[in-house]
């Protein structure tokens, strides 16, 4: 039941954030990472929800991709290919375009941009194979942003976050924790060590965690979101039902007042 409220959490983040109306399929075959999507996304159409407009400037920008030898034009190809690919949902086919052109610039920016394309293919991927491939494109992404600059927190965050589905979990943890030290104040390592707390079923020190995160951002809907559902698993209905209410008078997202509602349903 808790897990799979977490996961409506995560929806209603991704709505709030205008990516839940995007299809989150590849359509390239560049990478070994479209061998392992499963069955049911292959056989959707991989051109729903696409505008023909990006489709067909995807289409031009992949031949001239694909028709140049010249190492410098291909990556520039190959790195606005990542974009149009982000933009249109198909984050594992942004992470491998936007690798190609990180192995020619080879900035913090380049492979940052890799990471995350491959990062936010991870955070959508329900095969567990595939999720566990995605990780690792992550992590191998982020760790070369690291090496040009130990101080991104974003890389280092999303990076501790991949290693929570692998088989030390711990080291991500103590990444997060190692995030919070450098910077006390970093929002996105306070959210994922509250929810964690919450899996964990630590509720006290969830409740501790997002109670900072909101002090910090009050207008952090997921965060705020969270702390209601720490309250409620803490025991105390009366703190939960006040911040569930107020959640929904901050957010009125379709996806938020559902999830909210039935945390009040439960409440009653």
């Amino acid at each position: 039941m808790l897990r799979t409220r977490i996961i409506l959490i995560v929806i209603s983040a991704l709505l709030i954030a205008g990516l839940f109306w995007l299809p989150k399929v590849v359509v390239e075959n560049e990478s070994q990472l479209t061998a392992t999507t499963s069955d049911s996304v292959t056989k959707a159409d991989p051109h729903a929800g696409v505008s023909q407009v990006l489709l067909d400037r995807m289409a031009q920008l992949r031949t001239s991709y694909r028709g140049t030898a010249e190492t410098q034009k291909k990556a520039i190809f190959a790195d606005s290919l990542a974009s149009l690919y982000a933009e249109a949902g198909k984050f594992d086919s942004a992470g491998w375009y936007a690798e190609q052109a990180a192995q020619f610039f080879n900035s913090e920016k380049s492979w940052f941009k890799a990471g995350d394309g491959y990062y936010q293919a991870y955070t959508f991927a329900l095969d567990a194979e595939k999720q566990g491939l995605l990780a690792e494109k992550t992590r191998e992404q982020f760790a070369k942003v690291l090496e040009l600059n130990p101080q991104n927190l974003d890389a280092k965050t999303k990076m501790a976050m991949t290693y929570l589905s692998s088989g030390n979990p711990m080291q991500g943890i103590t990444m997060l924790r190692e995030v919070l030290k450098d910077d006390p104040k970093n929002e996105l390592a306070m959210f994922n060590l509250g929810m964690l707390s919450i899996q964990s079923g630590q509720y006290e020190r969830a409740v501790e965690r997002l109670t900072e995160l909101v002090a910090i951002n009050p207008a952090h809907i997921q965060g705020q979101l969270l702390l209601g559902i720490a309250y409620m698993n803490s025991g105390d209905k009366k703190k939960a039902k006040q911040q569930f209410e107020k959640v929904k008078k901050m957010d009125q997202d379709p996806a938020v007042q559902a999830t909210v509602d039935s945390y009040l349903k439960d409440l009653k």
